[in-house]
């Protein structure tokens, strides 16, 4: 399934999934199938992961005709990020591709060792922002406003101890982030401050039940600044996959429905090239994941 979380000049944040090129209401579709269904994100993936099975029936079951009354155009719908404030910080991986590690280590405070085990820091849900909204470069704390696409993994049952060969029984599916890092904002090597700021989690445009995505470890994905291309990459090249980092953050604390892993991104961050270079008031970033979609954010300068 194809989930988005939405809003319309005349409702509040609602659940949703994309039908036909359409946006159809999810509490209203089970109205009309008799089966009560949620109205959040998070709602839904504490049913279970097995409720998609069931609700990928009943659409198929369902008259064309009966979607009419609860549907909605696209463009008549604001996109809001899949799960706009998260119970939890998003979990981060940094350094999770083989050519990102060694652009950082030629610019950044890094050693250019490949990790051994994951490298995870986090991200506070008030950094989560959806498609088509600003990102904030407050210029009193940072000069050095930096992109970073990835994929995002939405856990969908709590784990812990998972064995890497049942981690993907443990995922709900995937989004786009566009993990936004402040450079020089690190502290004795801590990232919080760098990657915590408001707005530094663009995520969306929609939710992707695993089901949709043959194979997460080859995915496309890639980024542009005002239009030109500066990342592109693919999920295979990943250091550590999926499977790894389910078994590995599990180990470490519990996994739990609705939590969000931030899987790394690959090379070609502002940070690596030669010159630097950074985002400024007015920039446009398209991060792109193939089978889900591009988010677009602007950046937007303040001075406080």
């Amino acid at each position: 399934m194809k989930l988005l979380t939405y809003k319309t000049n005349e409702t509040e944040p609602r659940l949703g999934f994309i039908h036909n090129n359409q946006v159809i209401d999810m509490e209203d579709f089970g109205e009309i199938s008799n089966f009560p269904l949620p109205s959040t994100m998070l709602e839904l993936i504490d049913m279970g992961y097995e409720l998609v099975e069931e609700l990928n029936d009943m659409i198929s079951e369902t008259e064309a005709g009966l979607f009419e009354e609860i549907a909605y155009e696209m463009d008549e719908v604001t996109f809001l990020a899949p799960i706009p404030k998260p119970r939890k910080n998003i979990i981060g991986i940094g350094l999770n591709y083989t050519e990102h590690v060694a652009e950082s280590a030629r610019t950044l405070d890094t050693t250019g060792k490949l990790p051994q085990k994951p490298i995870i820091f986090s991200k506070p849900p008030t950094t989560v922002t959806a498609t088509n909204t600003e990102i904030i470069k407050n210029t009193k704390l940072t000069e050095q406003l930096d992109w970073e696409v990835e994929l995002a993994v939405v856990i969908g049952k709590k784990g812990k101890y998972v064995p890497k060969a049942d981690a993907m029984d443990y995922v709900f599916g995937y989004t786009v982030i566009n993990d936004i890092s402040a450079r020089d904002c690190r502290r004795e090597g801590q990232w919080i401050v760098s990657k915590g700021q408001d707005t530094f989690a663009p995520m969306g445009p929609i939710l992707v039940t695993k089901d949709e995505i043959e194979n997460p470890h080859n995915l496309n994905l890639s980024l542009k600044v005002n239009g030109v291309e500066k990342q592109n990459s693919n999920t295979k090249f990943l250091l550590f996959n999926i499977n790894d980092l389910i078994e590995d953050l599990s180990t470490v604390f519990t996994l739990e429905p609705g939590d969000i892993i931030a899987t790394g991104t690959p090379s070609g961050v502002g940070a690596g090239r030669n010159p630097q270079e950074w985002l400024y008031d007015g920039d446009v970033i398209e991060a792109t994941v193939e089978g889900i979609g591009t988010i677009v954010n602007t950046v937007k300068e303040i001075s406080i």
